[in-house]
């Protein structure tokens, strides 16, 4: 029934961030006062269609790149971290009184789960979390409740077990993108204090849109375009496989006209989508504008795409960076590993539950 969304781990956790094109695995250890040392990374493509929506289709086939991701990491531990996808989670922050014990809340929470969650309790993992006091209400705490189906849980437990690893968190992909971001914020004046600033994480299939004033989540929406419409306009054009334009969009090697005729119209189609995604918050929030945009994901390494979407959208715009202010392990190469970072801002802050 009750399932660890938001429990606290002992060190160290490997944070594996499962998505439609790839798993990302990212270890860290803990160099003390906050600090963290990047220890290994790494990154495995998951064959096209074994995920679909969010859910695990092919279980063998993602349970391989699992295998294959840890093997690259090459460490000896096994202790994960996995997250599942906002859209598979149900949240809803409750008042309750401050004076209950914890195994009251439990009895209300499923009390109130009973109200919202359109499932039998039978078939979700419920897990709560007490965020504080209530604003305007001393003798109350405001709790969130987190609620996931069953099948949507043990599909990702199973790829990771399957490839011999053990689950002992399961987070939720904005709760991860959050945390990765307080490393991030150290690239924003005033550490994002009293700002509000646009995460756009941008996959293969979905751009994630989360919004942080004061360094909390207000606002989080998905809008469909991501980095497989760039895979496929190279397919198109220049007649290769699915496989054949992934890589050669990573490595190189397309004709010049690629550059003029297919890199720039989607890196135009990323900063029109941004611009959207930015006016559909101001005008359906209460706030009328944002300080900064926060680009991550696999499309975030496009080179200048920065400099294209702050002049589209008049906002000052970054690409994220968890592992700036780390120290890293000799194996880890600091260029790459600059390249690849946005890429792996959810793994990034699953691997931050390992560590206290």
């Amino acid at each position: 029934m009750k399932f660890d969304f938001f429990n606290d781990s002992t060190p160290p956790l490997i944070g594996v961030d499962i998505s439609t094109s790839a798993v990302k695995m990212v270890e860290l250890s803990s160099t003390g006062k906050g600090s963290y040392r990047l220890e290994a990374y790494s990154i495995a493509t998951i064959p096209k269609d074994a995920i679909l929506d969010g859910n695990i289709a092919a279980l063998e086939q993602v349970s391989d790149a699992v295998k294959l991701a840890w093997k690259l990491l090459g460490t000896r531990e096994k202790r994960t971290a996995l997250a599942l996808p906002s859209a598979a989670v149900i949240t809803k922050k409750v008042m309750m009184s401050s004076e209950l014990r914890e195994e009251d809340m439990e009895v209300q929470v499923e009390a109130e789960a009973n109200q919202y969650i359109p499932f039998p309790l039978e078939e979700v993992n419920i897990d709560f979390q007490v965020i504080g006091p209530a604003a305007n209400s001393p003798d109350e705490v405001e709790v969130l409740i987190a609620a996931a189906r069953k099948e949507k849980i043990e599909d990702r437990v199973a790829a990771a077990e399957d490839a011999g690893l053990k689950v002992v968190v399961m987070d939720v992909d904005t709760y991860a993108t959050e945390a990765a971001y307080s490393l991030v914020a150290n690239q924003i004046p005033n550490k994002g204090k009293d700002q509000t600033v646009m995460i756009v994480d941008i996959g293969a299939v979905m751009m994630h849109i989360n919004v942080l004033h004061d360094n909390k989540s207000i606002y989080v929406r998905e809008q469909a375009f991501g980095g497989t419409q760039l895979t496929q306009e190279i397919q198109r054009r220049f007649g290769l496989s699915a496989e054949e334009a992934e890589i050669a969009k990573r490595k190189g090697g397309l004709p010049e006209s690629y550059e003029n005729e297919v890199m720039q119209p989607f890196m135009q189609s990323l900063s029109t989508e941004v611009a959207r995604a930015l006016q559909f918050f101001t005008s359906s929030t209460q706030y009328n504008r944002i300080d900064h945009i926060v680009l991550a994901g696999g499309c975030a390494a496009i080179p200048a795409i920065d400099v294209l979407v702050q002049d589209r959208t008049q906002v000052n715009t970054i690409i994220s960076n968890p592992f700036q202010s780390m120290s890293l392990a000799t194996k880890v190469k600091q260029q790459q590993a600059s390249l690849d970072a946005p890429a792996l801002l959810i793994a990034c802050g699953l691997a931050m539950r390992g560590i206290d």
